[in-house]
This record gives C-alpha cells, sequence and structure tokens, in this order.
C-alpha cells in the first residue's frame, strides 16, 4: 500500500503500510527492507527507550555467515581490524561449512529449506548492512587465540559488530530513523487485528499509560522474540526444572505475541522442548536485564578448565568442540546437577588464556586459592570428591603439545573423557567460578515460508502476517552454532520486510 490508499477503517487508528512487532535485530532489518521498498513503516517495542533492543542488545554481536576469508572480509571491516589482518589466519567459511555445522550441530534436527534460506543469504546481510552504515569488526578477544606466532580464528566464527549488541542497536536505530521509520517505546501489543476476509490488518497496542491505540497496516511482521522470560513457559514447554533458569537478556520476552499468532492460527513449529543456554554467573539477577554487563556474566572459557558439580565431579567433555559448537547446549547440563550450580575451574597456567571480558568483569562469583581444598570450601564444592577427581583426571592426560588455537587431541582418558585442550591442575594459585544455566532464547515458535511469511497448520499462509527472528521456529533444536541467532535474525527479517512491503500493495 502507498500513501494515496484510503484511510483508516477503525475510527480514531493510524495506518501505516507495515507495522513490526519488536525492537530487536530482527525487527529493525525487517523496518530497514520494508522501508527500502518504499513502505511507511512503524516499528512498535515493548520496552521503553532504556530497556529497548531486545535480545540483541545483550549480545556480542557475533555473526556466523558465510565469507570469502580474511582478505575477502576488508571491505566491510573498521580499520583496528585492518590493521592486525596481516598476522592474521582466517579462513573462508563457505556455505557448506555453514550448512554442515548447522546439520551436524543440530543433530540433522533443523529445516533443510530454512537452512538453506539462512545460508544463501548470509553474507549479503553483512554488505547491505554495512551500505547502511553498520560497523563490522573481527572478534579477536572471543574468538582467536594466538598460535605460532599468529592469530588463529577457530570454529567457524570471527565477525561481530563494532561495540556487540549496545553498538548493533545503536546503528540499527539511528539508520531507522534517518531512512523515516517511525519507533514507538512501550508499546504493548495486546491484539492481531484481522479484516473480514480473515487477512491480517494491523494490531492494537497500550502505551506506557495505559491507552490504547489501533494501528492498521497493510502488513504486520512480529518479531517479539520467544517465551524464555517466562518462567511459567518455561516449565510447560521445557519441562519440571526450567522455571530456575537464569534469564541471560531481555526481561520482557514473556512469549505473549508468540502465543496471540497461534490462537489466531498459526502453526506452532520447530523444537519447543530445547533451547539456546549456556554458562552464566551463577549470582546474576535471575531475570535478566543487566544492560550494563550484558554479555560479560557468560562464562565461556571452560574448553581450557574443567566444570565439575558440588560433588566434585565432572559431567560433560569440556572439550568436545569449539567452544562456538557446544557452549549452547551445556546450560541444560548445568541445571540438571546438583541445585542447578557448577564451577568452571582452572590454575595459574591457564588462569591467563581466560576471556578478559568476562572473567575479570565485575561483580563474579567466583573465588581463588594456593590449594584445591581450600578453594572447595569457598565455593562449596566437596573436597574428596574435587581432590579426587583432579588426581584422576591429572594422571590420565595424553602428553602431546597444548594449543588452544586448534583442536590439539591432548585428551584426558578418563570416564568422562575431555577430548582437547587438557592441562593438568597442578600449579597455584587456583580459580573457580560459580555458573547457573542462563537462558538465552528458546527453539520453538512459529511456522514460516521462505518470505517469512506465517504458516497456518494446513501450510498456508496467513494473509498480511510475517514473522522472523527469536519467535520462528525450525532452524535450531538441541544445540546451536554460535553466531547465527542474529544472522537469521536478519536474513529472516530482511526477507519478512521485503515481502510485506510488496505482497499487498495491489489490495
Amino acid at each position: 500500500m502507498t500513501g494515496t490508499e484510503p484511510g483508516p477503517a477503525t475510527p480514531g487508528a493510524e495506518h501505516y503500510d507495515v507495522v513490526v512487532v519488536g525492537g530487536g535485530n530482527a525487527g529493525f532489518c525487517a523496518a530497514h527492507s520494508a522501508r527500502d521498498r518504499g513502505a511507511r513503516v512503524l516499528v512498535l517495542e515493548k520496552g521503553s527507550a532504556d530497556q529497548a533492543g531486545g535480545n540483541s542488545f545483550y549480545t556480542a554481536g557475533a555473526f556466523r555467515v558465510s565469507h570469502p576469508g580474511g582478505a575477502g572480509l576488508s571491505g566491510v571491516l573498521d580499520d583496528a581490524s585492518l590493521a592486525r589482518l596481516g598476522e592474521t589466519d582466517l579462513a573462508a567459511y563457505t556455505t557448506d561449512d555453514f550448512t554442515a555445522d548447522m546439520e551436524r550441530v543440530t543433530g540433522g534436527r533443523c529445516d533443510p529449506g530454512m537452512v538453506r534460506n539462512l545460508v544463501d543469504h548470509s553474507w549479503d546481510i553483512v554488505t547491505w548492512l554495512h551500505a547502511k552504515g553498520m560497523r563490522w569488526r573481527l572478534m579477536y578477544e572471543r574468538q582467536a587465540y594466538v598460535s605460532n606466532g599468529r592469530w588463529v580464528f577457530h570454529g567457524g566464527l570471527a565477525l561481530g559488530t563494532v561495540d556487540g549488541g549496545k553498538g548493533l542497536i545503536a546503528r540499527h536505530t539511528e539508520i531507522a530513523r534517518d531512512s523515516g521509520v517511525g519507533i514507538r517505546y512501550g508499546a504493548t501489543v495486546r491484539e492481531l487485528l484481522r479484516d473480514d476476509s480473515g487477512a491480517v490488518c494491523g494490531v492494537s497496542y497500550t502505551d506506557p499509560d495505559g491507552r490504547s491505540h489501533t494501528v492498521e497496516a497493510a502488513s504486520t511482521v512480529l518479531t517479539a522474540g520467544g517465551f524464555e522470560a517466562s518462567p511459567q513457559l518455561r516449565q510447560r514447554y521445557l519441562g519440571a526444572g526450567w522455571e530456575q533458569a537464569l534469564v541471560r537478556g531481555n526481561p520482557l520476552n514473556t512469549g505473549e505475541v508468540l502465543q496471540r499468532a497461534i490462537a489466531l492460527g498459526a502453526a506452532p513449529y520447530g523444537d519447543w522442548a530445547s533451547c539456546h543456554s549456556v554458562a552464566w554467573d551463577a549470582g546474576a539477577p535471575p531475570q535478566g536485564g543487566d544492560r550494563e554487563l550484558t554479555n560479560q556474566r557468560t562464562r565461556q572459557s571452560y574448553p581450557i578448565g574443567i566444570v565439575v558439580d558440588r560433588d566434585g565431579l565432572r559431567f560433560v567433555d569440556e572439550g568436545a568442540d569449539y567452544r562456538n559448537y557446544t557452549y549452547a547446549k551445556y546450560g541444560r547440563e548445568i541445571l540438571a546437577r546438583p541445585r542447578g550450580v557448577a564451577f568452571q575451574l582452572f590454575d595459574a597456567k591457564t588462569r591467563p588464556l581466560l576471556r578478559t571480558e568476562e572473567y575479570d568483569s565485575r561483580p563474579i562469583t567466583g573465588g581463588s586459592a594456593d590449594t584445591l581444598r581450600d578453594l572447595a570450601a569457598q565455593l562449596g564444592i566437596d573436597p574428596d570428591g574435587l581432590t579426587a577427581t583432579v588426581t584422576e583426571f591429572n594422571k590420565s592426560i595424553v602428553d602431546v603439545p597444548f594449543d588452544p588455537a586448534v583442536k590439539d587431541g591432548r585428551a584426558a582418558r578418563v570416564e568422562q573423557p575431555k577430548s582437547n585442550w587438557a592441562q593438568s591442575l597442578d600449579t597455584p594459585p587456583y580459580y573457580g567460578y560459580a555458573v547457573s544455566c542462563g537462558i538465552t532464547f528458546t527453539f520453538g515458535g512459529l511456522a514460516v515460508d521462505s518470505s517469512g511469511r506465517v504458516l497456518t497448520e494446513g501450510g498456508g499462509p496467513i494473509e498480511g502476517l510475517y514473522a522472523a527472528g527469536e519467535i520462528v521456529g525450525g532452524l535450531f533444536s538441541g544445540n546451536y552454532p554460535g553466531g547465527s541467532g542474529l544472522t537469521a535474525g536478519s536474513v529472516y527479517g530482511r526477507l519478512a520486510g521485503d515481502a510485506a512491503a510488496t505482497d499487498r500493495r495491489s489490495t
């Protein structure tokens, strides 16, 4: 629709071509794309201006995309990254690599068509956003180690936005405002509106003062996230115990928009019984929302240490794969341990390798001591259990060179093996960090087609309704390749915004 279309049918209603419900990365990509088509666009964000940005604000800003390698990335990188390229090994990450990682990490439980859509459009997202003013960098401090005098990136992930999730949302907001997109904060959507034909024709919402408003639109794009911030919905869909998980990001993602779309006839899709969950500071606020530290409360250097529970027992293979391929599934393993807590342990040899932004942040729940027994007493670990675990672990290590930049094969041959990066804990002082399960987002959501149109149980589209981001299901199950969430939100947001602005212009 264009500005020459008839006015609103509901007295007092406003009219836009496209209304986007949710102001995170996916929502802004939908808004930019619709605006590129000349549509009049309004973004409705549930949070106030100082709560805005969805889960995207709380991320490190990492994007997993197929790319041509270090030299090929140079056209989008910031000056600081360009200055280090000469001392960096960064191989191309092909569409085949990306596809294989999606299939391997999810155990094949990902929709092949959706994966193809994600992968094939991933690099285009980078150049599209770069042309709009998004700033990109190589994430040396998170994704690379020095090996033989050179920086080596690992796990298929290298690219991120300057200033992380905070920078991502700040730039999205500037781009949207500069292009004429309207943004309203504190807008809680209460209803999806339908016309006589059954098509979705807008939304009603309440403002921070509780006043009701109606926005009629030719197309509505839902980008309001999943249900990870609702203890009740977590317990219902993920199972008993999940109500105790700590919310890692946006406390406003409580699933109401998702539930309203399903009540309207949208088909639920994907794995509703699993989610993205990580090792998270055990002392963090349970409902998330720390806009200062954001992602710094995650604890992701566990591959070079060991992880034990309160009994002092190891329960995961810390070195099974690069961190990018294991961190999103280990949160649930922590949740299943006694009292839902575990401890990451390091010694004087490995402590310098920990991510500074995470392990040197304050406040932090942990301790240090000159003996393992003293450390156990500080943290609440059974000292005899811990001593026995570490003694057996240290004796079992395969004596090959340690190299955190590659899968080095330095394994611990114990009942719970460690496949790579096994270092004996034998050099004081010792360091321990208490972690709980931090839930990031839920994997179950709405069914959509390749243009982001929301589908019914029968497979047909709901006219006028589109979706993107974490409210969409089908891409992830059980686990997740790091950085693919922001990419998926961008790809499907762009596609949905484009379709939303064009599909009904003739009506």
